[in-house]
């Protein structure tokens, strides 16, 4: 039997029929008006996936940096779910990992890319393996899933309850208070921060600006990626 998670006020749930993708769903519903703060959310059992419309108030500059806030919203469920032992860090700009290894990820898109104009929705999808995608142990030493970091207790939608309600907490915090909070929550998190990166640009990986760019050095040269160059098209 399926358990039917629970959403905090101001979320509602919508699961999606089998054979359909959470983060297509929230678009084609955003783009026809569904209301901000609907989950939409697969009750697969192998894998996590789900994806929050928001509506924002704010120009897209400032508005996508609630993928930071999902991102911490996913940590920390993780944290209040998983082992002790576990930990969990992030990959600008979108990757999620467990142990050092890559376990998951965040899709973002929204009806607008021009930074100075504010959107009408912003959709932020998670994607999160439970099981593993080879039969063979070790066949994607790289990639990693819940299960085999010792999560065998948690099931998809007791991760998908606990991270809309970090997430919501986390929206509130950011609304009330602006980037900051959520850039020193997110930044002791992020693996590679200071470190010579080769994706998504090889560089240093300086840190993020105040308005959440990444500040990636060349050289002599510091250029700025906004997570806008990285949100998907639709």
């Amino acid at each position: 039997m399926i358990h039917t998670p629970q959403f905090p006020p101001l979320l509602t749930g919508e699961v999606v029929s089998k054979h359909t993708d959470p983060f297509d769903k929230a678009v084609s519903k955003a783009i026809a008006g569904v209301d901000s703060g609907t989950v939409f959310y697969s009750e697969a059992d192998d894998v996590l996936q789900a994806a929050l419309v928001l509506a924002p108030e704010t120009p897209l500059e400032l508005a996508i940096q609630a993928v930071y806030v999902a991102q911490i919203g996913l940590a920390e469920s993780l944290g209040a779910l998983a082992p002790p032992e576990v930990p969990v860090f992030f990959q600008w700009p979108d990757r999620i990992k467990v142990n050092g290894a890559l376990c998951g990820s965040v899709r973002f898109a929204s009806d607008v890319s021009d930074p100075d104009v504010c959107p009408n929705w912003l959709v932020i999808g998670i994607h999160v393996p439970f099981i593993p995608k080879g039969d063979e142990p070790g066949e994607n030493p790289d990639e990693t899933c819940l299960y085999d970091e010792g999560c065998t207790d948690i099931t998809p939608m007791a991760l998908l309850e606990s991270w809309s309600k970090h997430t919501l907490l986390w929206l509130t915090y950011f609304m009330d208070e602006g980037f900051d909070r959520i850039h020193n929550q997110w930044r002791p998190r992020c693996d590679t921060m200071g470190k010579q990166i080769e994706r998504p640009r090889p560089g240093l990986f300086v840190g993020l600006d105040e308005k959440g760019r990444m500040l990636l050095r060349q050289d002599v040269m510091t250029e700025t990626l906004s997570l806008i160059e990285f949100a998907e098209r639709v």
